[in-house]
C-alpha cells in the first residue's frame, strides 16, 4: 500500500516512471535517472532533465500520461488531485501517492516509494541526507510567519513539511495551530503577531529582496529556497546546511 492506504500493483521490473511532483523527480534522476519519461513543468531539478512533459501538478495532461506508458505514477497527496489520480487509476496506471508532513515522515516515505514503487535499492543520499538532520534542537528559538502568496496573503499553517523543517531549526510557526494549512490572512494581522523572523520563500510565489519585505518594516526577513524549504529528496542534504545560514541561526 502507498502512504494513502491505497493497494498499488506495481511490476516486478519497473522501466518507466511519471513523476507528478517536482522534489519526487529531483529524487528518483538522482536516483533510478534512465527510468524516468515524464515530469510535469514545474520539475525544474536536474536542470538538465529531459523528458516529456506533462503540464502542472493541478492539470497534468491525463492522456499524454497514458501515451507514455508509465510502469508507475509518483504523486503526492498535498500536490496532486485526488480526481486526476482517480482517472490515470481508472486508466490502468499504478499511482503511488506519498503523504509528507514531517521530516520523518520524508525519510520513510521515500524509502518505501524506492523500494516498492521504483523497485530499486534505498538510495545513499537518503542516508546522508538523514545524517545530515541528525542535531540536536536548538536551544535558542524565534517565532515567525512563512507567507507563500501575495494578493492575497497566504500563509504556512498547521501540518505542513516546511512547518516541521524550520521547527527542526529552531523556528516556530505562529500559524502552527491554524484550523487550515494555508490560511489566508490579512497583511495588517500579519504585521501585528510581531514574529522574530518573516521567512520569505521564492516559491510557489517568487519573493525576491524588492518583492516581499518591504510589506513588514520593521521585522526581520528571510529571503530563502523554496526547494530547500518545501521540497523533500537529495535536497534535504544541502538544506540542513543552507537553511541555518539563510536564516540568519544563532
Amino acid at each position: 500500500m502507498d502512504d494513502i492506504g491505497v493497494p498499488v500493483t506495481v511490476p516486478e521490473t519497473v522501466r518507466r516512471i511519471v513523476s507528478l511532483v517536482p522534489s519526487l523527480t529531483e529524487a528518483v534522476a538522482a536516483t533510478v535517472p534512465g527510468a524516468l519519461v515524464g515530469a510535469t513543468d514545474w520539475c525544474s531539478h536536474p536542470a538538465d532533465l529531459d523528458v516529456a512533459r506533462v503540464r502542472g501538478t493541478k492539470n497534468p495532461d491525463l492522456e499524454a500520461i497514458v501515451r507514455l506508458r508509465p510502469d508507475v505514477v509518483l504523486a503526492n497527496a498535498e500536490e496532486n488531485r485526488p480526481a486526476d489520480l482517480e482517472a490515470l487509476r481508472a486508466a490502468g496506471l499504478a499511482v503511488w501517492v506519498t503523504r509528507i508532513e514531517t521530516l520523518e515522515q520524508a525519510f520513510a516515505s521515500l524509502e518505501r516509494m524506492f523500494l516498492h514503487a521504483c523497485r530499486t535499492a534505498r538510495p545513499a543520499w537518503l542516508d546522508t541526507a538523514e545524517d545530515a538532520w541528525r542535531r540536536p534542537a536548538p536551544a535558542h528559538r524565534r517565532t515567525a510567519i512563512v507567507p507563500i502568496w501575495r494578493r492575497p496573503w497566504m500563509v504556512v499553517g498547521r501540518d505542513t513539511f516546511t512547518g516541521d523543517v524550520l521547527r527542526r531549526l529552531g523556528v516556530d510557526n505562529l500559524y502552527a495551530g491554524h484550523a487550515e494549512r494555508y490560511p489566508k490572512i490579512p497583511l495588517a494581522e500579519l504585521v501585528a503577531r510581531r514574529p522574530g523572523l518573516v521567512v520569505l520563500p521564492d516559491e510557489p510565489y517568487a519573493f525576491a529582496a524588492d518583492d516581499g519585505p518591504e510589506c513588514f518594516p520593521g521585522l526581520d526577513c528571510a529571503l530563502v529556497s523554496g526547494r530547500l524549504l518545501t521540497w523533500y529528496g537529495p535536497s534535504l542534504t544541502e538544506a540542513a546546511q543552507a537553511l541555518p545560514r539563510a536564516l540568519g541561526a544563532r
